[in-house]
């Protein structure tokens, strides 16, 4: 007799087009966990300049993978019980995090530790192949995307907010970059899953995505649950 999995929404995207804020948000709303997978990838970074680990020594990388203890305390991602939410969301951490993600290796590494996030009574999972990798079964599927020059306004007024000193040249040049590398890395490249539902968000406010993807939720449930 095969066990009936809990619901799974998966969010997946290009880097700031959204998927985070919007993910977070619909899990509030349904009461459902919630997976950042990027900041995984992020915490995997933020150990690695930790321990001194280059960026090309792979084999250390892995092991650093394979070992990284990390759950979410009902609030924010954690590693080795410390809370690294406010320590990884610079844009060296998402670089580095970028590259290691392109390793077959390590994101087979991280693969049970993503799924471990999934429980009743659901889950929203946010990243680049939640729904085509991760959660290939996932219940509804969303590609989130945005054209550039808005993503780019996005990050630099988020970073902004933050007290960071950037520029928006900059950031179009590190979204551009880490857009190429997603989309040409040979495992887990970024595109939507065969049955995603795409949805630009580049004219759209929040209120807006928020509304497309959770009319598209009740959908999914049918008529009896609407």
């Amino acid at each position: 007799m095969s066990i009936k999995l809990p619901p799974i929404i998966t969010i997946d995207g290009p880097t700031a087009s959204g998927k985070g804020t919007i993910s977070k948000i619909i899990s509030e709303k349904l009461g459902w966990s919630l997976l950042d997978s990027g900041s995984i990838y992020r915490a995997l970074a933020f150990e690695m300049i930790n321990n001194d680990i280059p960026i090309n020594d792979f084999d250390s990388i892995l092991k650093l993978a394979i070992n990284l203890k990390i759950f979410n305390n009902g609030r924010d991602l954690c590693t080795y019980g410390l809370s690294t939410n406010n320590k990884i969301r610079s844009e060296e951490i998402g670089r580095i995090a970028s590259i290691v993600a392109s390793n077959y290796k390590v994101r087979q590494a991280l693969l049970d530790k993503q799924r471990s996030f999934l429980s009743c009574p659901g889950l929203v999972a946010d990243g680049r192949d939640m729904g085509t990798v991760v959660f290939p079964y996932a219940f509804l599927k969303i590609f989130l995307t945005a054209d550039i020059s808005i993503r780019a306004q996005r990050r630099y007024d988020q970073l902004i907010n933050k007290g960071n000193i950037v520029n928006i040249a900059s950031i179009v040049d590190s979204i551009r970059d880490r857009d190429e590398r997603d989309a040409s890395r040979l495992c887990s490249p970024l595109l939507p899953a065969p049955d995603a539902h795409v949805v630009d968000s580049s004219t759209l406010d929040i209120e807006k995505t928020l509304s497309i993807i959770l009319d598209l939720y009740k959908y999914k449930l049918g008529p009896s649950c609407n």
